[in-house]
C-alpha cells in the first residue's frame, strides 16, 4: 500500500528475506539473542496438546495479573499487528488520526477498513516529540507509538493523557516499552484515563515474532467489540504457552535485565555514530527505544554498501514524515556494533 509515495506495508524484515537472509540484522527490531532455552521448552510442552482447540482463559488471567487488571480488560492477539486490524474494523471511527513517523500498520489496516486517515507529523526540529495540542480536537481515534518505531522517542505519559477525552479512543502501541528500563511513561494497566487503548506485543523482546503473540489492554466494552471481530481461537496453543510464560515473574525480571543491556548497548552504538558527526550523520536523540533513528547524506546509496559489507539496514523513506535520507538500526551486542561501525566506515568512505 503507497500513498504519497510511502509503502505502508515495507517492514524490515523485507531486509532479510532471499539473498538477505545471510546478513548481520541490523533492520528487524526484534532481539536476537532471543527466544532463549527455558522459554523454547514451555513452548515445546505444549505441542502434546495441539489435538485440543485453543484455549485462552489461563493466558489471559496470566496477563491481566501481570498488569493487575480483571480479565474483562485484557484480550489475546495474534501480534500486535492484529490488534490494529481488530481496531480498525470493529470501531465506530469517523476521524481517525495517525501520529507519524511512526509504525505503519495502523494506518494500513485503518485505510484498508475504508477509514480516511489524517495524520499529525511531528518534526526533527522538535526531536519527533509530540505536542498535544498539534491533534485535531475532532480526532475521534488517535494512534501513537511509545517509544515509537522508528524514532526511539519516549513520550512523556502526562502528554499522551492529555489526548484523552470523552468519545476518543486513546491507541497507544507500547510494543516496545518492555525494552525500556523500568517501563517509563507505561500506561499499561491505568484505568483512570477514558477511552484508553493499550497494545503490548510479546514477539519483539522474546524473540517471538514467527509465533505471533500480543494483546490489547481497554475497557471490557472495547474488549468486547474486539473480540467479536475476531474468528474463533485466533490465538494458537503454542502462543498461548509463550504468553503465559513472558508474563511470570521469573520473565519479567529477565526482561528487565535485558531492558538495561539494551540501553547500556544503545548508548555504545549512538556514541559510535557520534563519530561520524563531520561525515554528515545525526542521530535523533535521545533514542529510548531498543533502535536508533540515523539522517545520513545518501542513505540510499549507504544502505546498499552496507549490504555488500554484510549488513542489513531498515530504509527510513517508508515512513510518513521521513525521506529517502533517514535509516533505523537496530541496538545490538557490543561486538556486532564495533563491526557495524567498521562497516559503516567503510561505507561512507565509499559514496
Amino acid at each position: 500500500m503507497r500513498t504519497e509515495g510511502h509503502d505502508l506495508r515495507h517492514h524490515g524484515d523485507a531486509e532479510v528475506r532471499d539473498d538477505g537472509s545471510a546478513l548481520v540484522d541490523l533492520a528487524v527490531n526484534v532481539r536476537a539473542d532471543t527466544p532463549p532455552a527455558w522459554l523454547r521448552e514451555r513452548i515445546a510442552g505444549s505441542l502434546g496438546s495441539l489435538a485440543a482447540y485453543p484455549d485462552g482463559r489461563a493466558a489471559r488471567a496470566a496477563v491481566a495479573a501481570r498488569h493487575g487488571l480483571p480479565v474483562e480488560r485484557v484480550l489475546l492477539t495474534a501480534g500486535a499487528a492484529e490488534a490494529f486490524v481488530l481496531l480498525a474494523r470493529a470501531l465506530k471511527v469517523r476521524q481517525p488520526v495517525v501520529v507519524h513517523p511512526q509504525f505503519t500498520e495502523p494506518e494500513a489496516a485503518l485505510r484498508d477498513a475504508g477509514h480516511t486517515v489524517d495524520r499529525v507529523l511531528l518534526r526533527e526540529e522538535d526531536g519527533f516529540r509530540l505536542d498535544p495540542a498539534a491533534v485535531p480536537e475532532e480526532a475521534d481515534l488517535v494512534v501513537v507509538g511509545n517509544p515509537t518505531n522508528p524514532t526511539s522517542v519516549l513520550h512523556p505519559a502526562a502528554s499522551l493523557v492529555q489526548l484523552a477525552r470523552p468519545g476518543r479512543t486513546l491507541v497507544v502501541d507500547e510494543a516496545f516499552m518492555d525494552a525500556v528500563p523500568g517501563e517509563r511513561e507505561a500506561l499499561a494497566g491505568r484505568t483512570d484515563v477514558p477511552g484508553l487503548v493499550v497494545l503490548r506485543s510479546l514477539t519483539k523482546t522474546w524473540g517471538l515474532a514467527g509465533l505471533r503473540i500480543g494483546y490489547v489492554l481497554a475497557d471490557p466494552e472495547t474488549i468486547t467489540e474486539l473480540e467479536r471481530a475476531q474468528p474463533l481461537w485466533p490465538v494458537s496453543t503454542p502462543a498461548l504457552a509463550a504468553a503465559e510464560a513472558c508474563v511470570e515473574p521469573r520473565a519479567l525480571a529477565e526482561a528487565g535485565h535485558a531492558a538495561h543491556r539494551i540501553a547500556a548497548d544503545r548508548a555504545h552504538l549512538v556514541a559510535g555514530l557520534r563519530e561520524f558527526a563531520a561525515r554528515g550523520v545525526r542521530v535523533a536523540e535521545p533514542a529510548e527505544g531498543p533502535f536508533v533513528l540515523v539522517r545520513l547524506p545518501e542513505a540510499a546509496a549507504v544502505r546498499r554498501r552496507l549490504r555488500e559489507l554484510g549488513f542489513a539496514v531498515r530504509r527510513g523513506d517508508t515512513f510518513p514524515g521521513l525521506d529517502e535520507r533517514w535509516l533505523r538500526l537496530a541496538v545490538r551486542d557490543r561486538g556486532t556494533v564495533d563491526a557495524f561501525l567498521t562497516a559503516l566506515d567503510r561505507a561512507l568512505t565509499a559514496r
